[in-house]
């Protein structure tokens, strides 16, 4: 087997990050079902574990490992079209050019879901910690949007789904498990990703949890 074609086994997904994946996952189901079930509650509850996970996320992309950074997989069109092709081995670590976009997009569309609920009022009983310094039309409008946002996310839930079966039943490509494991085969030229140490990323969360707790705090 030449230097071309041999692969090695390196760790592509921190611990950090595969948390923060699993979780997400998690409240997002949770938010979505206690909204259905008008327990707001709970889904306010989850709404703020959710502000604590993204702005973790956020930071851990600035100055996380390099697979979970922003400048790693932020490509610009020529290697997004190349993702979409599938040209070529697969020396992507961690997100690919493709996937790396559609991640910011959803980044992106959970931010403004968790920024425009620290706004809503349902009109009965339940305001976001911030509604009581806007006035009641702004809340009606973020409210909306907090609304019909959700149907922008269960779009890119599903896309990112179908991207995954495509890559299982297509290209033969596995991107569950690295995500769960934290491994997977690259060839043996490629560098192995510099991880960052746990504590460092004990560190973020404990900022941005703190942080999260100081706006649910605004809580009436």
């Amino acid at each position: 087997m030449d230097s071309e074609t041999a692969q090695r086994r390196v760790r592509v997904w921190d611990l950090p990050t595969r948390l923060f994946h699993w979780a997400l996952v998690a409240l997002l189901v949770i938010s979505y079902v206690t909204a259905q079930l008008d327990e707001l509650d709970w889904h306010m509850r989850s709404g703020e574990c959710i502000l604590a996970l993204l702005l973790f996320r956020l930071l851990w992309g600035l100055f996380g490992s390099d697979t979970a950074r922003f400048a790693t997989f932020l490509r610009g069109p020529r290697a997004v079209w190349r993702a979409l092709r599938g040209a070529g081995p697969d020396t992507a670590l961690g997100h690919n050019a493709a996937g790396g976009w559609a991640v910011a997009a959803m980044l992106l569309f959970l931010c403004a879901q968790v920024g425009t609920g620290l706004f809503a009022d349902d009109d009965i009983s339940e305001q976001g910690p911030f509604a009581q310094f806007i006035a009641r039309p702004a809340r009606k409008f973020l409210t909306g949007l907090h609304d019909r946002n959700v149907n922008i996310l269960l779009g890119l839930a599903a896309l990112h789904v179908s991207a995954i079966g495509f890559y299982w039943a297509v290209r033969r490509k596995n991107l569950v498990w690295p995500m769960i494991v934290g491994t997977k085969w690259v060839p043996s030229f490629i560098d192995a990703p510099r991880m960052r140490g746990l504590a460092v990323a004990v560190g973020v969360f404990a900022f941005a949890a703190a942080v999260a707790m100081w706006v649910a705090s605004f809580q009436s």
